[in-house]
């Protein structure tokens, strides 16, 4: 597996080694031992699988609060999408930043995002499927967002005008948001998430 860090602490992109000859290709898309070796140490609980029926669908940017943030590994199964993680961390030095890949099926990319970053995507093909594993079960009282086109996240969408649902056109700006996400405390694993204590006020 090849691995590439990037400009947010424990967000890694991860490519697996694919097998391929005339009856077509094998891959790992997942080993414990393989993330392990890369400082991520989850016990994934729960596979997600989303499909987009058209192009230009935007899912995002999502996370759940303490204590059921989720870290998640994310691929492609078919299509491609504009993939995106922002550091919700206080105390990260890449807090507010963000980072985006494409990810399809054809170049079999993965990224591992650490628990204190808000996801989104937008879909580049018609009937694009997204599959993720994530480390805490969905919790709706503290699932939570930030608005996809935050001025002051700057984040280069390829659409000007996604396909949105309701609940993501309403998210809050990265501003008005007081994170619950701290950065490297103790028990959170590398560049992972505890709860912030200033968290309600």
């Amino acid at each position: 597996m090849q691995v590439r860090t990037t400009s947010i602490p424990g967000l890694l992109v991860l490519t697996p080694k694919v097998f391929e000859d005339r009856r077509g290709f094998f891959m790992e898309t997942y080993s414990r031992k393989a993330l392990a070796e890369c400082g991520v140490a989850c016990d994934f609980v729960q596979d997600n699988h989303a499909l987009s029926r058209a192009r230009g669908v935007l899912r995002g940017l999502h996370f759940q609060g303490p204590p059921s943030a989720q870290a998640k590994l994310v691929r492609v199964s078919r299509g491609a999408v504009y993939d995106v993680a922002v550091d919700l961390r206080v105390g990260s030095p890449a807090y507010g930043a963000w980072h985006a890949e494409t990810i399809s099926a054809d170049n079999r990319a993965q990224m591992f995002i650490p628990a204190g970053c808000a996801h989104g995507y937008l879909t580049l093909a018609p009937d694009t499927e997204f599959q993720y594993k994530v480390d805490a079960y969905y919790d709706p009282v503290r699932d939570a967002g930030i608005l996809w086109n935050d001025p002051d996240l700057g984040i280069p969408w390829p659409e000007a005008a996604p396909v949105l649902s309701d609940k993501d056109k309403t998210l809050p700006r990265l501003a008005d948001f007081v994170s619950p996400f701290v950065f490297g405390a103790p028990g959170a694993g590398p560049g992972g998430a505890t709860p912030n204590p200033e968290e309600g006020r």
